[in-house]
């Protein structure tokens, strides 16, 4: 009879640096990163038998693997965009349970602000060329324009303003103003959102994501290898997936993600509910982004997403601390964030998030978190419920 299901944990985490690096590579902001997390997890890199890594290079993570000079038996480079990451981490802890693998390295880097700036042209600018989507690209929609529509629509059902939709920029500012590494701090109001040049209607430029350089790295552990680690692990409760569409014309409903299916099947495998999340990191290319998953997860209803926001709940100290770093609007976003939401998440749940730490009212680092990646416009989803005990 075959042993119990190996629980997954959580033991080593790295950015690699970040922000303005035009002398990087995307292969260095790897190593870097990896290094940084396999020393927090105080294991040899002998250690990783299992390899995550998607948006670099023909053959990753076979590439990723060699530079990092690392032989895994088990490896994934699900590529869904945004929500990578939280599938990867799906699949890994799924691998680590079936016993295929024992150490997982999920590691990610991008230069994808240095690619612009010198003028460099990467494969995802080209991306939709051919396949369903060359039915839309010959009439101009761009991405940050799908959400824009999507946004609108909300606004039209549910009466959301811009003023609420800017309120996720403004406190996803006020979170990073504390921490040291996030690339912009200076505070910002509502007015100042509203006021600035319209990218994509009703979009002015502070309710979309910088774009940054940098990497990151996230250690999942059988919960054998525990008690080799150095840091405290965080427990992978319960995960979900699910793909909506690529094409607007097939996407059922403008004002609900797939986050919707991946967060509740993430809560029902972690056997917890959104009244018990202490924190939440969640991608916020665009500000809609925030204000449809947190509806979407369950922590408002539908429709009342942007009565939610208004609030100042999202803020480090709020009522649910989201983004707590600054998230893809003030800290980093380097092509894809979604191992960024993990990286903090952990440090939350660890207590090592310095001036940006979230307390509960014993002042004790939170108990519980989710972390929950889209990709495309909507069109993929990955969620992750994460326990400090």
């Amino acid at each position: 009879m075959p042993g119990a299901p190996r629980k997954a944990a959580i033991t080593g985490i790295a950015l690699s640096d970040c922000g303005r690096l035009d002398d990087a590579t995307p292969y260095t902001l790897h190593a870097q990163a990896a290094r940084r997390a396999l020393a927090d997890a105080g294991l040899a890199p002998g250690a990783v038998d299992g390899l995550a890594s998607a948006g670099l290079g023909t053959l990753a993570p076979a590439e990723v693997a060699e530079y990092l000079g690392l032989r895994p038996r088990w490896v994934d480079s699900t590529s869904v965009g945004g929500a990578t990451w939280e599938v990867m981490a799906a699949h890994a802890a799924d691998a680590i349970a079936a016993g295929r693998a024992r150490a997982v390295l999920l590691v990610y880097g991008s230069t994808a602000r240095a690619d612009l700036k010198a003028g460099r042209r990467t494969a995802n600018l080209s991306f939709g060329a051919r396949g369903p989507l060359q039915f839309e690209v010959a009439y101009g929609h761009t991405l940050i324009a799908k959400y824009a529509m999507a946004a609108r629509r909300h606004m039209h059902e549910y009466g959301t303003t811009l003023g609420q939709l800017a309120q996720v920029a403004v406190q996803a500012r006020q979170n990073a103003s504390r921490n040291p590494e996030a690339m912009y701090r200076a505070p910002i109001t509502v007015d100042d959102v509203l006021a600035g040049p319209v990218i994509a209607d009703p979009f002015t430029k502070l309710h979309c994501c910088l774009r940054s350089d940098g990497g990151a790295a996230v250690l999942m552990v059988a919960e054998d290898l525990v008690p080799d680690c150095a840091g405290p692990p965080v427990w992978v409760l319960g995960t979900g997936e699910y793909v909506s569409h690529t094409t607007m014309a097939q996407w059922d409903d403008f004002t609900v993600s797939p986050a919707a299916v991946s967060g509740r099947l993430a809560f029902e495998r972690a056997g917890v509910t959104p009244a018990e999340i202490d924190v939440a990191e969640l991608y916020d290319a665009f500000t809609y982004m925030t204000l449809v998953t947190l509806e979407d997860l369950g922590f408002c209803a539908k429709g009342e997403g942007g009565a939610f926001v208004e609030k100042g709940r999202l803020r480090y100290d709020g009522e649910l601390p989201t983004n707590t770093d600054g998230g893809g609007l003030s800290a980093q976003h380097p092509g894809m964030r979604g191992l960024f939401l993990l990286v903090e998440a952990v440090r939350q749940l660890r207590g090592e998030a310095g001036g940006h730490q979230v307390r509960r009212t014993d002042g004790s680092p939170p108990s519980l978190a989710v972390a929950s990646g889209t990709g495309g416009w909507f069109c993929s989803a990955g969620t992750v419920i994460l326990a400090r005990d």
